[in-house]
């Protein structure tokens, strides 16, 4: 299909829908605004332009049709996600730059070095490890985690194009979707997670402590974490499976690289400051985006990168333009009335249903509307509520629906290549094609589905979560205030 078939495609899809009648309870705004929605994310799939175009022309059209306001359109590009995602490309950048990237690369590859799946697993395992204490998943995976991936590919000569098979993809998709489920593992793992309690307490009088948190998602984590690697391993392979060389090869690297450099100290302390500040942010009160330009500017100040590096990080620049424009088209698609008229439409269909199938349909369509959104928060501000009110309603147990629900909410990170912060780091690496992410996505969320609504589901009825009303008492004194 040529690029001007495929924008054809896009701009029929677009006028077809805009040109539909206006579905009742809904204004013309809204829906012509998810009109422009929908055909900037078909362009995305589609690309009949670069991604970050396609993004700016859906910001073009729906201020110039007065859709939303100027100022609406462009409120995405000042969001502080988009600049955190700049952030850590730079981050990167000067991981790769000093050489610390492939010092830490090769340190790894000496401990761990032994075959791919066990560098997958490494990687897994260490984005578990800090995740209590870093509430972003954005800059958990992409501001910690990809440039330590990013540079293990470049150690095995792997970069985006001809050699990303070899074993940079591999590495790139095993460390984001495995990120989902770590984000739901605990209540201080993801910055949605604490709204949603308090959404579940002022929702449904449910209290989501740490702990319970933490007892529930405890065997669906570590299910998740075992077999998200293993079948990615399987079924996306690297062709570098068994590297028994590659523990000789690190130490020898390693050596010859000696003592670390002026640069490699300086970045590795703003590493370790931005790391700190990152997790200690709910006592800091630091934003994670400003802690991450903090260590730019420090970066800049010592020279361990210059202006010139800033101005041609590519990837974080086009990260920018269409995340920003995504960001901003879908907050203004939920506060325009879209996104709460979608969630009434789907819970009036469900009316008169079991709770359990009812529970099941919420689920499913809670997790996959997720393609509609760029934002995990945005997401949950605008359904997690009304998706629970109607659980409830309907007769489900209300701690099953709410931690339901809340895990839903992280798992639903690895669909697209837009879904979450962390997104757009990774893909935007250009290891992976946009029709494997969203394939991989997609198989990724079926298991993880799996393994957290159906083994997980088990589980939480071990644990008494099942229960109509309130948990068993002797569950709550073992867990702690709930």
């Amino acid at each position: 299909m040529s690029r001007l078939q495929r924008g054809v495609l896009t701009l029929g899809l677009l006028a077809v829908l805009w040109l539909c009648p206006v579905p009742a309870g809904l204004g013309a705004g809204a829906w012509h605004l998810f009109a422009i929605f929908a055909a900037v994310i078909v362009g995305f799939i589609l690309q009949p332009m670069p991604l970050g175009a396609v993004a700016l022309a859906g910001v073009t059209l729906a201020a110039l049709t007065n859709t939303i306001k100027p100022a609406e359109a462009l409120a995405g590009y000042s969001n502080t996600t988009i600049w955190l995602i700049v952030s850590a490309f730079l981050f990167a950048k000067g991981f790769i730059k000093t050489g610390l990237g492939r010092r830490i690369a090769y340190q790894l590859i000496r401990l761990f070095g032994s075959s791919s799946l066990k560098l997958g697993y490494t990687l897994v395992l260490s984005d578990f490890i800090i995740s209590p204490a870093t509430p972003s998943n954005t800059a958990r995976s992409g501001g910690i985690m990809f440039p330590i991936v990013r540079s293990l590919a470049s150690v095995f000569g792997s970069e985006p194009g001809a050699t990303a098979r070899k074993i940079g993809a591999f590495l790139m998709v095993v460390s984001f979707q495995a990120d989902a489920p770590i984000a739901a593992a605990f209540l201080t793992s993801c910055a949605p997670n604490p709204l949603m309690a308090q959404l579940a307490a002022d929702t449904a009088n449910v209290t989501l402590s740490w702990s319970f948190w933490a007892t529930a998602c405890i065997v669906p984590i570590i299910l998740s974490m075992i077999i998200i690697p293993l079948f990615l391993y399987h079924f996306y392979p690297p062709e570098i499976r068994q590297t028994p060389q590659a523990q000789v090869m690190a130490s020898k690297k390693l050596q010859e690289m000696g003592p670390m450099s002026r640069d490699e100290k300086i970045i590795s302390c703003i590493f370790i400051g931005a790391l700190l500040l990152w997790s200690t942010s709910q006592y800091t009160h630091v934003n994670a985006t400003i802690a991450a330009l903090l260590g730019v500017t420090v970066m800049l100040m010592t020279n361990v990168l210059n202006w010139n590096d800033v101005l041609t990080e590519k990837g974080a620049w086009d990260g920018m333009m269409w995340m920003g424009g995504i960001v901003g088209l879908a907050s203004a698609l939920n506060k325009i009335g879209f996104i709460p008229w979608f969630a009434e439409s789907v819970t009036a269909a469900l009316s008169g249903v079991s709770w359990t199938v009812t529970l099941a349909i919420l689920f499913l369509v809670y997790l996959y509307s997720h393609y509609a959104f760029a934002s995990l928060s945005g997401h949950v501000t605008g359904m997690y509520a009304a998706f629970l009110a109607v659980a409830v309603a309907a007769g489900a147990p209300v701690y099953l629906a709410a931690i339901g629900l809340a895990v839903l909410s992280n798992l639903m990170a690895g669909l697209t290549h837009y879904s979450t912060g962390a997104a757009p780091i990774f893909f935007g690496a250009g290891f992976v094609s946009q029709k494997d992410w969203w394939r991989l996505g997609f198989l990724c969320s079926v298991i993880n589905f799996a393994i957290w609504i159906g083994i997980g589901g088990l589980w939480w009825k071990f644990l008494g979560i099942w229960r109509k009303k309130s948990l068993p008492a002797t569950y709550a004194l073992q867990t702690g205030s709930l």
